[in-house]
């Protein structure tokens, strides 16, 4: 499978003896990707791949109760524990303009719009009413800039360039 996998959950245990699976989501998309019907793949430590096809899912807490297809013991599921639940690229959902997956972000360069380079955008928090994207600075402390219009001036995928606008306070040394 050359096409590149994406990360849509973690198994984090089993639940209960009917080989039900407790898994953390790793998409915004998780009512539609642990549906019953749809296709995954489980990526162990060692980097095997098992395809997998959800047979039913339900929401417990902040995690996703999943049953897969042929997989019904806690025999059978035991060694998915601490797996990745992924998808193919193909799978992904077509987004709205201005909407990025996670992994179009990271790794981007951060510009201020008067050229000055930030640094790379190494991971995205969400901590409450917006995205927090934290960029690595070649010297000093992370910097980290809110997710909203008034900041985040412009972002090119395709270039891996997000142009800023630092407010006042964001750049503290």
């Amino acid at each position: 499978m050359s096409e590149p996998l994406y990360t849509v959950g973690e198994i984090v245990n089993t639940h209960g003896i009917r080989g039900e699976l407790k898994v953390v989501p790793h998409t915004d998309f998780a009512d539609q990707r642990f549906a019953s019907g749809n296709q995954l793949i489980i990526v162990d430590v060692k980097g095997t791949q098992t395809p997998v096809v959800v047979q039913s899912s339900r929401l417990h807490k902040k995690t996703y109760i999943i049953t897969l297809k042929d997989f019904n013991n806690i025999n059978l599921v035991e060694k998915f524990k601490g797996s990745l639940l992924k998808i193919a690229a193909s799978e992904q959902e077509e987004l709205e303009e201005d909407e990025y997956y996670y992994h179009e972000i990271i790794g981007c360069a951060v510009v201020t719009e008067q050229g000055e380079t930030l640094g790379t955008i190494k991971e995205i928090l969400s901590p409450g009413a917006n995205d927090v994207w934290v960029v690595k600075r070649p010297m000093g402390k992370d910097l980290l800039l809110p997710v909203i219009d008034e900041v985040i001036l412009d972002v090119n995928v395709d270039e891996k360039k997000v142009i800023v606008y630092l407010m006042e306070g964001l750049l503290e040394e």
